[in-house]
């Protein structure tokens, strides 16, 4: 899957991805026939077209290392 850990628990928090389950007390997993049903929708909707980039951070507002605004000099 080429989405981060973090993404995957967050999609998981607000419902919009398979929830996983534990295997054993040390390992998660998810269920196959659930996340192939999840692909296949958001195949779907990007076919559709309803799924749209996400708009891009204001980096100046990051707690670690926040960008700088440049201000011109004459």
């Amino acid at each position: 899957m080429p989405l981060a850990d973090t993404t995957i628990y967050e999609m998981e928090q607000r419902g919009e991805f398979p929830k996983r389950f534990f295997l054993t007390p040390r390992c998660v997993v998810w269920n196959l026939a659930e996340v192939e049903a999840w692909l296949d929708d958001r195949r779907r909707a990007s076919d559709a077209d309803t799924l749209r980039k996400a708009p891009a951070p204001d980096v100046r507002q990051r707690r670690a290392r926040p960008v700088k605004v440049r201000t011109k000099q004459s």
